[in-house]
């Protein structure tokens, strides 16, 4: 079975935004809205550190929190693991956006339904073209791929880098990053 997954290096990100700014374009969401958000993180005490913009989008959680308590049914676990909203079935109701840890979750003000990253699941994840963000990153910070393949790239480097997800044990997120 195919689980899909990205590692984002923040040793190659440079916090540039095109990410965010093609995922804008790709899913034609209005300027204010982003599937795409930054935290600020010190690496290293001043004088000697540097912030970085740690890049924050959907986990793709394997026990997601807002799949279980939407009440019709409009998030869910898809294809290839992904976790998806089906924007007819939304009610608007906030429950997943109270619910998702991440804080990555948006409602979209035109249509009232919630939304978020899909890992450009439309566009195909199975390694015909990768996703948006993947494809424009200008310092190849981002891989996208099967987890479940040990002989993946994705697999590979998670393991050499021994990257992780932002909380580790949390909800099994599915995007993992390098330091």
């Amino acid at each position: 079975m195919t689980r899909y997954g990205m590692l984002i290096d923040l040793e190659r990100c440079t916090g540039c935004l095109a990410c965010r700014s093609a995922c804008q374009r790709q899913n034609s969401l209005p300027a204010d809205m982003g599937f795409i958000r930054y935290e600020h993180e010190e690496q290293e005490a001043f004088p000697n550190g540097r912030p970085s913009l740690v890049p924050v989008q959907c986990m793709h959680c394997e026990d997601a929190p807002c799949v279980s308590v939407c009440p019709t049914g409009a998030s869910y676990v898809g294809a290839g693991g992904l976790v998806a909203v089906e924007e007819g079935k939304c009610i608007g109701c906030l429950y997943c956006v109270a619910a998702c840890p991440y804080q990555v979750r948006v409602r979209n003000e035109e249509t009232g339904a919630v939304d978020k990253c899909r890992l450009c699941a439309v566009s195909g994840v199975d390694g015909s073209h990768g996703c948006t963000c993947v494809d424009v990153c200008p310092t190849q910070a981002r891989l996208v791929g099967d987890l479940d393949d040990p002989d993946s790239e994705i697999s590979r480097t998670i393991a050499r880098r021994n990257a992780q997800p932002l909380s580790v044990g949390l909800t099994k997120a599915k995007i993992y990053y390098a330091r």
